[in-house]
């Protein structure tokens, strides 16, 4: 089984965001079990996993899980699976990815920019959780509500506030698992999104930054998801419909965002890193391995990859 590690939101590697991306066969999922220990093995912000989809509404099936859990959303995963398919000559158009926040589309440009088209998640006014000031260490300009993305977005003073900022980890984890009302998701797997205004003369317009401890993830490195809620709401802000966002992570990228009424347009780029197999040790109990799909694709005859995988599914007593 193939496995790659794609940095998004980025041209060069080693910056931007790492995902894992697992391009499967078309029938039933591996167990989830084993998606959560494939992900917390490569221990990377978050793991993606797509199938051919059977839904005539999507042409692949995705789900993403961090090191500690599956989550409904994740922007830069998305990218890095659109870019692994488009390195397969897997996406000659528009990709519709089937997801449980509904149908997500991404496009390749010519030279690689991929454009992803995502439901925008309006940011309302909200009552500061009980320790969530505590947490940050920092006085906040206002706390908002994401709606269905289940986050909290905690505006900053300055460009400065953000880059500073060493919250509690602990005690953002304890906020979000007393969190019993995350809209759309699940207690306890709520992030918070830290923004303000770029320092005057900066090539971007807002920074952010975005801690999900509760998840497994500490800080994310650069958040396609968060931004569909920072586009709308700095956008209300400037009054303007496209936006650059940096995430000023250690890792840090750009992130170029277009308001489109209810909808939010991420284009970003993308930098495969590694491309290998796992080991028969590592394949999941009970699933036909790739062959198939590998030969299917013409990816079998480049590398090889479907007589490992035949070896491989003997080795596990399965049959492909």
């Amino acid at each position: 089984m193939r496995i790659r590690i794609v940095d998004a939101f980025t041209d060069r590697a080693f910056r931007g965001n790492q995902a894992g991306v697992c391009l499967l066969p078309a029938g039933p999922w591996p167990q989830e079990a084993w998606m959560r220990r494939l992900a917390a093995e490569l221990n990377l912000a978050e793991t993606a996993y797509a199938r051919p989809s059977e839904d005539e509404a999507a042409d692949w099936d995705l789900r993403w899980f961090t090191p500690g859990a599956e989550v409904a959303m994740c922007g830069h995963a998305t990218l890095a699976t659109a870019h692994a398919l488009h390195e397969d000559g897997l996406a000659g158009g528009p990709v519709r990815f089937g997801t449980l926040s509904g149908v997500l589309v991404t496009s390749v440009g010519p030279d690689g920019l991929i454009t992803m088209d995502f439901p925008a998640s309006p940011a309302t006014p909200l009552t500061p959780p009980a320790g969530l000031v505590d947490a940050l260490g920092v006085t906040p300009v206002g706390v908002f509500d994401t709606g269905a993305l289940g986050d909290i977005l905690v505006e900053l003073p300055d460009a400065a506030a953000v880059h500073d900022l060493t919250p509690d980890l602990r005690g953002l984890t304890a906020l979000s698992a007393a969190d019993a009302s995350v809209p759309g998701g699940r207690p306890g797997e709520r992030c918070v999104i830290v923004t303000a205004p770029a320092a005057p003369g900066a090539d971007h317009d807002f920074v952010s930054r975005v801690f999900c401890p509760a998840v497994g993830v500490p800080e994310d490195p650069v958040t396609g998801s968060a931004h569909t809620a920072l586009g709308p709401f700095w956008g209300a802000r400037f009054g303007g419909d496209e936006l650059v966002g940096l995430q000023a992570s250690p890792r840090s990228g750009l992130v170029r965002v277009e308001v489109r009424g209810s909808r939010v347009l991420l284009h970003g780029y993308a930098v495969t890193v590694l491309d290998g197999t796992l080991t028969p040790a590592a394949q999941p109990t009970g699933f036909a391995h790739a062959a198939g799909f590998a030969q299917s694709t013409g990816f079998a005859q480049s590398t090889g990859f479907a007589q490992d995988a035949g070896s491989e599914a003997a080795a596990a007593g399965v049959t492909a």
